[in-house]
């Protein structure tokens, strides 16, 4: 019969072909080329294989290919009355038998699911049905057959204390060993970014087995399989995932193989079959799951394992434990690195489940209010963090190379000043009076140069009682740094050094792609005046109003035909000087155009009072403020160091709120239904001792503040300011 096959194929007596099946009707042989049936003498076109129709007409064994799932579904039915007894008998043998051991991607090929060279395999077996799922990123010997829930699904609140009294019950078993399920300590030797670096050049297939080469890893559980001899865990560290899996015979993927090429051989000739040879032997089977440049896989055999810890992870280890695992180092057949686990311990116990790793945390608002779940369910929110950190210390880096130290100021204040806003009120019982969150690190940073500190910083939380917004939020960081001896100039340069060197650190590259907007850091940045901005975009020239409010306004409301808004009109007409109009009119229309790294220079002298008086130019301050992306990053200027100056512009301030404030409370008593504006109805206070401490003498200096969390913001490309602070203030709902 191979005879017969070689000459109809054509094929050299050098390229014999395997015989795999064989009887009295037919042969069935594999060659490099393909598939070969004796009395066709051609190669099985491999197509052939996925189609339904074809495969359906066997109503022994069902064989169903669903390419939208990518699975493959074999459904052992019972004989019908009246089959032939040969084909009965023919079935049952196949089906208990073991096949010439094929390859599973001949097997791939033959049926047509993918390419070879991408074959990953997902088995199930259970009853009746036993499917087979296969996808080009990920293998795993699952349960199968049953319509369940998958264990990540999302649960009701019903299903999730069910879960949690399970979870509940298992701590007690696991007390009930002996076992502590929340551990004092456990000794990890490596992260699984760490074994990656160490073992870059260990050979595929190659094990490492010196006592050096024992590791001792951990992390938390996120993925989970386990039934017969087989089980598997991904578990992931800060730096990676790290995956358990225990060998299984492969008698099990011999049975699926001969199962599968039955039916196709059957439904060609109604042919019976008889297996040639039997072969049972053990192999591993590389599973990728949660794919990750420092993608770890765990072996872990169950003849490894200490007694009872394969039953032991089994019965009681779920999804979201937090495992600890020693084992060797290998890496498999396909390159990945692996562990092969010796023991392993529950370091924590869960008790409540992960969200579904499909559909993910999805619903915004339990997102902040639950940011730990969010970073475990997004690894990508975690990341925003970890650029964070190192946005920060690289400030901290830049600024401490130019010779500033960091110092500490209060964070509760006899007197909110630094900055113009709402501040938080506490109330101190055992000095019997009110104490303000600060608003500023300003003052106090100050008074440190008039003690004789050159450069100075502070990063710190601010706090400002005001709303909430995507770009604002009630608690935020700023860096807050002054330079003695310097003037605004100087202070420009600094924010391009931070900025770049933080961009270049997190991301490597001086180009930006921020929520579809394309932003080159490249320096120098653009340096423009506010006069010259708002003339640009509304072609009205503030300098030839002079100090004629009356005409500013008019002008101003013409030009801008805003009549029709009236809370623009009303923010113009509440401006009590030409300068707060000219800022009011910069914020309204300039802002949002300033896509590009732009200093603004020279604000008015009313709306700067912690600003020196510009040098050439009467009624303005040396003062900037740099935006990116229509948003203020910093704001700075040469401080303003005269103690009478200093003291007339606090006072004015304190006048002009105050005339505001009584403004508002006079509109609401005429008109009740109108609401007052909360933001603006506070009392402002002179903070005294900062005056005196100017009178005892402060160099010239030049300071800068900058946001950090806009900042990373900026080169995270995030959309909100909630999603780069870790904990943002929220609404407290009846649920919490």
């Amino acid at each position: 019969m191979t005879q017969h096959i070689q000459q109809a194929s054509g094929l050299s007596n050098n390229k014999d072909p395997t015989v795999i099946f064989e009887d009295n009707a037919a042969c069935v042989a594999q060659t490099k080329e393909g598939y070969i049936k004796s009395d066709r003498t051609k190669h099985i076109p491999p197509k052939f294989f996925s189609y339904t129709e074809e495969l359906e007409r066997n109503k022994q064994i069902k064989i169903q290919y669903i390419r939208s799932r990518g699975e493959l579904v074999l459904d052992k039915r019972s004989q019908k009355q009246g089959s032939s007894k040969r084909g009965s008998q023919s079935t049952q043998q196949t089906m208990e038998g073991l096949l010439h051991p094929i390859r599973l991607k001949h097997l791939l090929h033959l049926t047509d699911f993918c390419r070879p060279a991408k074959t990953n395999f997902r088995f199930a077996k259970s009853r009746p049905f036993c499917t087979v799922r296969c996808s080009s990123s990920a293998a795993a010997v699952v349960p199968g057959g049953r319509n369940r829930r998958p264990s990540s699904s999302p649960t009701s609140t019903s299903d999730r204390e069910a879960i949690r009294s399970i979870r509940i019950k298992k701590v007690q078993d696991l007390r009930s060993k002996g076992l502590d399920p929340y551990a004092y300590k456990w000794e990890r030797t490596h992260t699984a970014n760490q074994l990656q670096e160490i073992y870059r050049d260990l050979e595929n297939g190659d094990e490492s087995t010196g006592e050096s080469d024992n590791v001792s890893i951990a992390g938390r559980i996120v993925a989970r399989r386990a039934f017969g001899k087989l089980a598997f865990l991904t578990l992931r560290d800060d730096s990676g995932t790290i995956q358990v899996l225990l060998s299984v015979d492969f008698v099990f993927y011999s049975y699926i193989v001969a199962s599968v090429l039955f039916m196709i051989l059957r439904n060609l000739e109604k042919m019976s079959v008889h297996l040639i040879e039997k072969q049972s032997f053990k192999q591993y089977l590389p599973v990728t799951l949660l794919g990750s440049s420092q993608l770890l896989m765990l072996y872990c055999e169950k003849e490894r394992l200490l007694s009872d810890q394969f039953e032991l992870l089994k019965a009681l280890v779920d999804i979201g434990d937090i495992l600890g695992a020693r084992g060797s180092i290998k890496r498999t057949e396909k390159g990945e690195l692996s562990v092969c686990v010796t023991s392993f311990s529950i370091l924590t116990k869960s008790l409540l489940p992960l969200p579904d790793k499909y559909h993910g945390l999805t619903d915004v608002d339990k997102r902040y209010r639950q940011r730990y779940v969010d970073m475990i369910a997004n690894p990508e929110v975690a990341d925003v963090f970890r650029k964070r950190a190192k946005i920060i210390s690289e400030i901290r880096k830049t600024v401490e190379s130019a010779g500033f130290i960091e110092v500490e100021t209060p964070v509760l204040q006899g007197a909110a000043g630094g900055a113009e806003a709402r501040p938080f009120i506490t109330y101190h019982n055992s000095l019997g009076q009110d104490l303000y969150l600060r608003i500023a690190t300003e003052l106090h940073l100050k008074r440190m140069l008039v003690g004789g500190f050159e450069r100075v910083y502070e990063i710190g939380r601010i706090f400002r009682n005001e709303g909430l917004s995507t770009r604002h939020n009630p608690e935020f960081t700023t860096i807050e740094m002054y330079e003695a001896y310097s003037d605004y100039e100087s202070m420009m340069n600094m924010a391009e050094d931070i900025i770049t060197r933080c961009a270049l650190a997190v991301n490597g590259k001086l180009a930006l792609d921020y929520q579809g907007k394309e932003i080159s850091l490249e320096r120098p940045w653009r340096r423009e005046t506010m006069h010259n901005l708002v003339q640009e975009a509304t072609r009205i020239d503030f300098n030839e109003f002079g100090n004629d409010l009356n005409t500013a306004k008019r002008v101003v409301l013409e030009t801008l035909d805003i009549c029709r808004d009236n809370q623009i009109k009303s923010s113009i007409e509440a401006c009590s000087s030409v300068g707060h109009m000219l800022n009011e009119v910069f914020e309204l229309v300039v802002e949002p155009l300033l896509v590009q790294p732009t200093f603004v220079l020279d604000y008015p002298l009313e709306v700067s009072p912690l600003a020196k008086p510009h040098r050439r130019y009467a009624g303005l301050t040396e003062r900037f403020e740099l935006f990116v992306c229509g948003r203020e990053m910093a704001n700075a200027f040469s401080e303003l160091t005269d103690p009478l100056d200093q003291r007339e512009r606090l006072e004015e301030q304190v006048r002009q709120h105050e005339k505001k404030k009584s403004a508002l409370v006079s509109d609401k008593k005429e008109d009740k239904s109108k609401k007052v504006n909360d933001d603006e109805a506070y009392d402002v206070t002179l903070d005294e001792d900062f005056v005196t401490a100017l009178e005892y003498g402060m160099p010239p200096a030049s300071g800068l503040g900058l946001g950090i969390d806009r900042l990373v913001m900026l080169l995270t490309n995030s959309a909100s300011i909630r999603d780069v602070i870790a904990f943002p203030v929220l609404k407290t709902t009846p649920q919490h």
